[in-house]
């Protein structure tokens, strides 16, 4: 039998709006043995009962997995409900199943009603990613529940060892909880362009799958342009806009291995001759060139993971982007983004707005940007949508 958590008197009423998190500050007390990453019943001050979800120590106690008094258990019937939804969904948006995509994200955590869990597909492989101690000692159920959803699963790979609460899980390593690597490149498609990913040894789960739809957006613009993509990772945005006829693509990451990855994925377009790649911090590069661009992409990591980090990363935003802005030639587009979570929409916009002034650029909004379906926001929680982003004109 699950313990119990009762909560607070009147602290019961963001879980009678569904969002998914308990704070401890709301506990009134426990009963029974609570464990990091055991499923607790959430009930009222008056006992009425509001709700099942994972218990972690820290700040969020509890993010829930089903709401009112007939709440569900997660047995195996609960992770293959909300698979196989998530998975319809997927498949209205007309992301499974196509020769021209075949690489999106199946659930994005509380977006999916399932806190603490990502799960990113390429092709006939899932790469599975636990945020919470929770959903790391459900995988045994998750992957079981991902064989019987998605028709033609090849493999199942666990990428959690980066994400999952170090204390939760001491020694958790990466591996395959179904099928294993054939041992050979895994080229993926995306809107009809070949991409090489690796989710063993990249970067989050191996792509960065949240730019599908603002890659498709550059790809309007690139015709013609000369073309700058820093932070690019794998080279997602430069492989678009070789496609879509750019006269140059310049892609920069600090990073080597990412550097490697861009080149290959550039020479999968057939196009590499137009395209130079340098493994160079993005803030050098900035400073040392003297080239100017007709359309520069500014796709940073998050500069804040934290509340406390926020002013800082703010600063970070404006520094960056006065140095893109200084670079764009008259006439030209910046896209600029942020994926800090913790950064509103309001404030990354005051950001590129102050480094507008401080290059003494006029610029004008032409696109808002965010993050696509397959990443969806659940009304209840607002806190989903972490990526912003912009394309300005500037002259």
């Amino acid at each position: 039998m699950p313990a119990t958590i009762t909560l607070k008197p009147g602290k019961d009423q963001s879980l009678r709006r569904r969002h998914p998190w308990v704070f401890s500050g709301a506990i009134g007390r426990m009963q029974g043995e609570v464990v990091e990453g055991e499923v607790v019943h959430v009930q009222a001050a008056n006992g009425e009962l509001l709700g099942v979800g994972h218990y972690a120590p820290g700040s969020i106690a509890v993010r829930m997995l089903d709401f009112g008094p007939d709440a569900q258990l997660p047995d195996a019937a609960f992770w293959e409900a909300r698979l196989r939804n998530a998975y319809q969904l997927r498949q209205g948006l007309g992301l499974t199943g196509t020769g021209n995509t075949n690489v999106y994200r199946l659930t994005h955590a509380e977006g999916d009603g399932l806190p603490g869990l990502i799960i990113d597909v390429y092709g006939d492989v899932a790469v599975v990613q636990a945020h919470s101690a929770g959903m790391y000692k459900a995988r045994p159920l998750i992957a079981a529940a991902l064989q019987a959803v998605i028709p033609g699963l090849r493999a199942i790979y666990d990428k959690s060892a980066e994400t999952v609460p170090a204390k939760a899980a001491p020694g958790a390593q990466n591996g395959y909880l179904f099928g294993e690597s054939n041992g050979q490149e895994h080229i993926v498609q995306e809107n009809g362009h070949p991409f090489a990913v690796d989710w063993e040894s990249g970067q989050k789960t191996g792509f960065f799958i949240d730019q599908r739809d603002n890659r498709s957006l550059l790809a309007r613009y690139a015709p013609g342009r000369r073309v700058l993509n820093t932070f690019c990772y794998t080279g997602g945005f430069s492989s678009y806009a070789l496609e879509a006829g750019a006269e140059l693509v310049h892609s920069v990451d600090s990073s080597k291995k990412a550097i490697e990855l861009t080149e290959r994925n550039a020479a999968l377009t057939g196009l590499e001759s137009k395209h130079e790649a340098f493994a160079q911090d993005v803030f050098t590069f900035m400073k040392d060139t003297e080239e100017q661009y007709d359309l520069i992409v500014l796709d940073p990591p998050a500069f804040a993971k934290h509340l406390s980090a926020r002013h800082n990363a703010l600063m970070g935003y404006k520094r960056l982007n006065a140095a893109g802005i200084r670079h764009i030639a008259p006439g030209g587009l910046l896209f600029t983004f942020s994926c800090s979570q913790v950064v509103s929409a309001e404030l990354f916009e005051g950001a590129v707005l102050a480094a507008a002034i401080e290059a003494g650029r006029p610029a004008r909004i032409l696109h808002r940007l965010t993050q696509p379906a397959d990443h969806p926001v659940s009304l209840f929680h607002p806190e989903g949508e972490y990526l912003k982003g912009l394309v300005l004109a500037v002259e």
